[in-house]
């Protein structure tokens, strides 16, 4: 069986930096203002006043301290409280698009391929911008890529889950190379006038060139050992936008078309789920947590990664065996671990074994070991 080897990888970031103070200051204004509209019926009694929003909360219930958004300043406007985003013509690169191709133009190059190489395109993230055509056949157009390309959502499992698929088509000879990329617009699902999750997301987008070791040319890669998926549903997490919410009648601006979540529930169940799946996935490789050099987690709240680390490595983890990068970044859903990879993986030495491990709504999670080679 062909082994497959990540070669490369690219990121984009959004130019428009948000930190916690300039979120709070829009937060809290708007909570005046809302309370103002509605001073009568809480001085009787009928509603509940709006509490403040503070930086001191943000950063001890997540570790978020800053983010990267398409638009900062829809967001930061008490009148809007979403970004703004103009909609494009359908001649028009999509947002998408453009995110990916910057990130994959990097990896590209990272791997030393070209992009006519390249047989199968993935856009995988946690919203996509429209139903069809798919973006990765845009994207396979604007890079100039061939063989065939999809798309696919598992929340924010989606880059793991693509990863198991992206090398199974390349162990199975059925490609020889493969890009993966998660353009994540986060903050258009996010809800900014919620205290408990107006801090949470921001957007990049990631990629990754898969190839077959046989034909990879690039010195430094990452063979995959083994890819282990895992799903169970649960409604602690949720965003129920859709196309049927035009014939349900039912209202596109309402809070439940936007992400929400259960958050000390999540924390419970998942927790365990990962740990569990990433501790079983390494026995079965007859590898343990000793043997990790490096834990790349997907980037949601700095204390559920720190929990799975220590359940997985026996041991409180230092910032090197499990980096964080969602104190600037917040959680940028599929593309968070990816970051970390990207991010955090040169001083790794040849041998090394780490895991890229990514866990959200679902529930999912995916578990990627990887060997560093050259």
């Amino acid at each position: 069986m062909t082994q497959a080897v990540i070669t490369g990888t690219g990121l984009y970031t959004p130019e428009h930096a948000v930190d916690n103070a300039a979120l709070v200051a829009a937060f809290n204004a708007w909570v005046d203002r809302e309370n103002a509209r509605h001073a009568e019926a809480i001085a009787q009694g009928e509603r509940a006043a709006l509490a403040y929003s503070s930086t001191e909360f943000i950063e001890k219930a997540s570790g978020i301290k800053s983010r990267y958004v398409l638009d900062a300043a829809g967001i930061l406007d008490p009148e809007r409280m979403r970004p703004k985003l103009p909609q494009r013509a359908n001649d028009e690169p999509s947002i998408q698009c453009e995110m990916a191709t910057e990130a994959a133009r990097q990896a590209l190059a990272s791997a030393k391929v070209s992009a006519a190489d390249i047989e199968l395109v993935i856009v995988a993230c946690s919203n996509l911008e429209r139903a069809y055509p798919a973006v990765a056949v845009e994207v396979q157009q604007a890079l100039g890529t061939s063989g065939y390309g999809f798309d696919m959502n598992v929340a924010c499992s989606s880059a793991t889950f693509a990863l198991e698929t992206a090398a199974n088509a390349i162990a199975a000879g059925r490609v020889k190379r493969a890009l993966i990329v998660n353009p994540e617009i986060c903050s258009a699902h996010l809800n900014f006038t919620d205290r408990d999750s107006h801090f949470i997301f921001g957007d990049a987008c990631t990629a990754m060139v898969l190839e077959s070791s046989e034909v990879a040319v690039a010195k430094e890669r990452y063979a995959i050992l083994g890819t282990r998926l895992v799903t169970q549903f649960s409604n602690a997490i949720r965003n129920n936008a859709g196309f049927l919410n035009r014939v349900t009648d039912s209202d596109p601006l309402a809070l439940d078309k936007l992400f929400v979540q259960e958050g000390r529930r999540v924390f419970k169940e998942v927790c365990p789920l990962v740990a569990k799946l990433i501790t079983e996935h390494l026995a079965s490789l007859e590898l343990s947590g000793e043997d990790l050099s490096r834990m790349w987690l997907h980037q949601a709240n700095r204390h559920m990664n720190d929990l799975i680390a220590r359940k997985v490595l026996g041991q409180e983890p230092d910032v090197s065996q499990a980096p964080i990068i969602l104190d600037r970044y917040a959680n940028t859903s599929s593309a968070g671990s990816i970051i970390a990879f990207h991010l955090h993986r040169e001083d790794l030495s040849d041998g090394d074994i780490g895991v890229i491990c990514s866990f959200g709504a679902g529930y999912s999670a995916g578990s990627v070991i990887l060997r560093r080679e050259g």
